[in-house]
């Protein structure tokens, strides 16, 4: 008689998913799904507001990447505007906006969710893998993920007001500039956040290869990947056009964002409140790919900033290229964080961020796309309005939906390699959880919906019925029911 495990929610990822692998008497596994059970609709809600207005309520999708959000949709709303070219200023700010949302988000998923993991074990006792663990076992390394995190935060609230949900782009560019008193502290500090950057690097680098075999074949399943790139292929994370490499790395499409529908088709699931999206010119089943700084490192020929670019070709000549392990995520994540505080160090010494040169004007059209690369991966938000500036269509594909297959295929290798016709348990059961993780979701973006989140696994018959339920709370305790 099959049976069905859930591990719900996820823990240490942002928002709320739920794993159920279905197992027969033997405790071979038949199936496994990653279900996004949050509704959140910001599709359909933000119907009927004034255009304008979106960049601010759309952020509300996520507080740990709200700028992605904002600037994505206040790229759309420039096209919207009738501004196809921001002027110098405007964009410069917006750069040093985005690259510090990179920079902070990464920081908090390697340093917070990630690394006990890694620095402790997968099968490590869970009361050891957490961040208290970090902090006490590996102080410098935590107190770096902080300052890292706390100056890509500050950058953010210079520039915008306040660090989550903060006000800064307008349609046309965006709505102050900063001041040299603003500007002094983050050049003062950036050098030692470049530091820390890439000695982070080389620790997930030997994290990595101290056990290599396995880590190449976590989870790993061929894939495409998608990214946008540069005018020379550069490594880019605010503009550019959408380019798609298939698993042995060769190009197989160079995209013009505005035709992203023309590249990509959604499909929707009843299991799921995340959509399934897929290469428009392969079927469901074989047109999923990647997205992220794995796929970013793959799509890309070079960063465009000397540290990264540097490791970056170490992380290549030893793993080649495509790199298809989820694992590698984390090593390719903070190459981009590097890559982030170096040029963030940069823009500070641009001139144009004192400028009061903000905006640019246009004739407005019915319908603007933005995508920007946002921390998690590509995010699409696209918008049409009409006579009255009123938002009639929506869609938005964020870097989690289109991860959304690749995560399933992730967590079907893992449950098959390592949980199949064993007895179930919670260490088990966490491999599938790190295989989600090395992906960073963010399900509350997905669905456009502290301490160590609950765990409920549940046995189940294939009718429903139940069998057995093994609870984590909050606080580590185990709880059986029957």
């Amino acid at each position: 008689m099959a049976r069905r495990v859930a591990i719900d929610p996820v823990s240490r990822v942002e928002g709320h998913g739920k794993v159920t692998l279905t197992v027969d008497d033997d405790n071979h596994i038949t199936e496994a799904r990653l279900h996004i059970v949050e509704f959140r609709g910001f599709e359909k809600f933000i119907q009927g507001r004034p255009y304008w207005e979106l960049p601010l309520v759309v952020q509300r999708l996520c507080g740990i990447c709200p700028v992605s959000h904002h600037l994505a949709a206040a790229k759309a709303i420039d096209q919207i505007a009738g501004v196809d070219q921001l002027t110098e200023a405007a964009l410069a700010l917006r750069k040093l906006m985005h690259f510090a949302q990179v920079l902070q988000s990464h920081a908090l998923h390697f340093f917070h969710l990630a690394s006990p993991d890694l620095l402790f074990g997968f099968d490590s006792d869970t009361a050891k893998r957490n961040i208290v663990a970090v902090i006490n076992h590996h102080q410098a390394l935590a107190l770096h993920g902080v300052k890292i995190r706390k100056f890509g935060q500050q950058v953010i609230e210079a520039i915008s007001g306040k660090r989550i949900h903060g006000i800064a782009a307008v349609p046309g560019g965006m709505n102050q500039a900063l001041t040299a008193e603003k500007i002094r502290p983050f050049q003062q500090q950036v050098g030692d956040i470049i530091d820390w950057c890439d000695d982070t690097v080389q620790t997930v680098k030997n994290l990595y290869l101290c056990n290599r075999p396995f880590h190449d074949n976590f989870g790993t399943a061929p894939a495409a990947f998608m990214s946008l790139v540069g005018p020379q292929d550069q490594l880019e994370l605010y503009d550019g056009e959408l380019k798609v490499v298939d698993p042995e790395g060769k190009t197989t499409h160079r995209h013009p964002c505005p035709q992203y529908h023309t590249l990509l088709k959604e499909q929707v699931k009843s299991w799921s409140y995340m959509k399934f999206p897929f290469l428009s010119n392969l079927e469901p089943e074989t047109g999923w790919y990647r997205v992220g700084p794995l796929a970013r490192l793959n799509t890309c020929s070079h960063i465009d900033t000397p540290k990264a670019e540097q490791r970056r070709q170490e992380y290549i000549n030893t793993l080649g290229t495509p790199v298809q392990a989820p694992l590698a995520y984390h090593w390719s994540r903070m190459i981009e964080a590097l890559h982030c505080a170096e040029a963030i160090k940069k823009l500070l010494e641009n001139p144009a961020l004192l400028s009061d040169d903000l905006l640019n004007q246009g004739n407005k059209r019915r319908e603007g796309v933005g995508i920007i690369e946002a921390p998690r991966g590509t995010l699409i938000h696209h918008y049409r309005i009409n006579d009255d500036d009123q938002v009639t269509m929506a869609n938005l594909i964020v870097s989690t939906t289109n991860n959304n297959q690749a995560m399933n295929e992730s967590i079907r290798k893992v449950a098959n390699e390592h949980l199949d016709g064993k007895t179930l348990t919670p260490e088990l059961l966490n491999l599938v959880e790190v295989a989600i993780r090395a992906y960073d979701p963010c399900l509350s973006c997905a669905t456009h919906a502290a301490g160590r989140m609950p765990l409920e696994l549940e046995l189940r018959e294939s009718d429903g019925k139940r069998l057995q339920s093994l609870l984590r709370n909050s606080d580590g305790n185990l709880v059986h029911a029957d």
